[in-house]
């Protein structure tokens, strides 16, 4: 898919980036610029640089080898070649390509560090990686090769690369080409590196906040979709909304809580469903926890979510390079690369995710159930035994559930050493963010089944009919999925149920009738 540059336009400086302006630069392909004030303090700060430069003092990355050859003093004829050498050399990745955003998300967040005047590169640099997002050149980075420690270091090294004319780009058609080749066809000079700048562009937790960033974007709509799914599987199962009263939800005041049972309340208002089995006649006592916790399982998914937010709003308003150069000159080395703060929370965004998901499938199941589904037809088929219906549309969701159940294990726990000890603890943020990125991918397409499950359910119930939130919803949903009858070819149907999840029509669609969910 080629690059579309987008309406928006972000100005890059010291100042904090927000969550909206990294989305719009890396999906929607929003025109960046640096401030007066980036490129001021850039200026200042590379004039540091080459004042240290021409002293006989060892300084780390401007006159000293790397990592375990920090020991190394390189006579001033040969910088210029250690700079060329730490991006060659750490442009060592392998696996499969990042997405775009991915890698979009990591150059815009290496331009912030660069304008906010700390990491003593050269005005034209900070100017080059913005002219390569302008004009949708994106370069190729692969999975594997950071540890999460002294920066996103392969994949910042591949994007480097591309800033002096070598290695692989996806130029805006998305085609795989030739950096020098591209470059030149925008007009775009490679940069002639100089001290420091090598290492500069490579020391950076750009990556893994990149993808945070984005996960907690898909996960705010996320949550809500699966609350839209609880609410319709609640409806369709018979459930109660009893258990949802704010009275009850205000005894364990957690906030996500709160907003999740405001949620079902406002879905599940004026339901005939819901309204024909209050009366006295009803002998249910309770429903199942997959049922009755859903605010409590969502919610507490909101508050981890929250959590992550505070953490990544604080990386985006940091500065992350080793060395850094301070406002008076001095030039000082520093743990501030170290990705344990973003590894922790997204290792800890992805047990929510499994677990939101996990719920959704008991539901499912429940409703595919006839000894547990108040007299819904076995797997919801048309002629149980003839037609199998939803049964291994249930299967899938399991699969996903279980694949997530795994990608739960945290990355973070597992440190390995790394350039001959030099480095003996990192973070492994990476491996973090690339799990959750499959983890929010598998919710989505659960919550997606749960939902096409809960309206072939509703629309069981006739002539009962849904609240009118939930009617609204199955009704968007059957714009592209038709309604109950003989089995069918379900993979095109589930596709369809999950794009509009992520999309997040399917929520608007009840939010047409609510109002705002939370």
């Amino acid at each position: 898919m080629g690059f579309v540059m987008g309406d928006t336009s972000v100005r890059v400086g010291p100042d904090p980036l927000s969550f909206e302006q990294v989305v719009a630069v890396a999906r929607d392909g929003a025109a960046v610029s640096l401030t007066d004030e980036a490129l001021e303090l850039i200026g200042e700060s590379r004039a540091h640089i080459e004042e240290l430069a021409s002293r006989p003092l060892p300084v780390y990355g401007v006159s000293t080898g790397f990592g375990a050859l920090a020991t190394r003093h390189i006579p001033p004829e040969m910088r210029a070649q250690l700079q060329l050498n730490i991006v060659r050399s750490h442009a060592a990745g392998s696996g499969m390509e990042v997405e775009r955003e991915v890698v979009r998300a990591l150059m815009l967040l290496r331009l912030h560090t660069l304008a906010t005047g700390r990491t003593g590169v050269q005005p034209v640099t900070a100017r080059t990686l913005a002219a390569l997002l302008n004009a949708g050149i994106t370069p190729q980075v692969f999975e594997h090769g950071s540890l999460g420690c002294s920066g996103d270091l392969a994949p910042l090294a591949h994007v480097a690369l591309a800033l002096i004319g070598e290695g692989q780009v996806r130029d805006a058609a998305g085609e795989l080409r030739p950096a020098a080749e591209v470059l030149a066809e925008n007009g775009i000079a490679p940069v002639m590196l100089g001290a420091k700048e090598g290492l500069a562009l490579l020391n950076g937790t750009d990556g893994m906040l990149g993808m945070l960033v984005l996960a907690i974007r898909d996960l705010h709509k996320l949550l809500t979709a699966a609350d839209v799914a609880a609410a319709m599987s609640v409806e369709a199962l018979l459930g109660t909304d009893r258990v949802f009263a704010a009275d009850l939800q205000e005894m364990r005041p957690h906030p996500g809580q709160g907003a999740s049972a405001a949620n079902l309340r406002a879905l599940l208002a004026a339901s005939q469903i819901m309204e024909s089995h209050r009366g006295p006649d009803c002998t249910r006592v309770q429903d199942a926890y997959s049922l009755r916790c859903s605010p409590q399982v969502n919610g507490a998914a909101r508050d981890t979510l929250a959590h992550a937010e505070l953490v990544a709003g604080r990386e985006l308003a940091s500065a992350v390079d080793n060395p850094v150069v301070l406002p008076d000159g001095r030039v000082e080395s520093n743990g501030n690369f170290h990705g344990a703060p973003i590894a922790y929370v997204l290792d800890f965004l992805a047990i929510p995710t499994a677990d939101v998901a996990s719920m959704s499938e008991r539901r499912t199941d429940r409703m595919l159930d006839k000894a547990r589904s108040s007299g819904l037809p076995a797997f919801l088929a048309d002629d149980p035994g003839v037609d199998s219906g939803h049964m291994i549309a249930q299967y899938t969701q399991a699969a996903i559930v279980s694949e997530l159940k795994r990608l739960a294990a945290p990355a973070s726990a597992d440190s390995i050493p790394s350039s001959a000890m030099q480095e003996d603890h990192v973070s492994m943020g990476w491996n973090s963010a690339r799990k959750l990125r499959r983890a929010v991918d598998g919710l989505t397409q659960v919550v997606a089944i749960e939902i096409l499950t809960a309206a072939r359910a509703l629309d069981l119930r006739s002539p009962l009919r849904p609240g009118p939130a939930t009617a609204a919803v199955v009704a968007k949903l059957r714009e592209a999925v038709p309604p109950p009858g003989p089995d069918r070819y379900l993979a095109p149907e589930i596709a369809a149920a999950t794009a509009m999840v992520a999309d997040g029509s399917l929520v608007a669609a009840a939010e047409s009738v609510t109002g705002p969910l939370s």
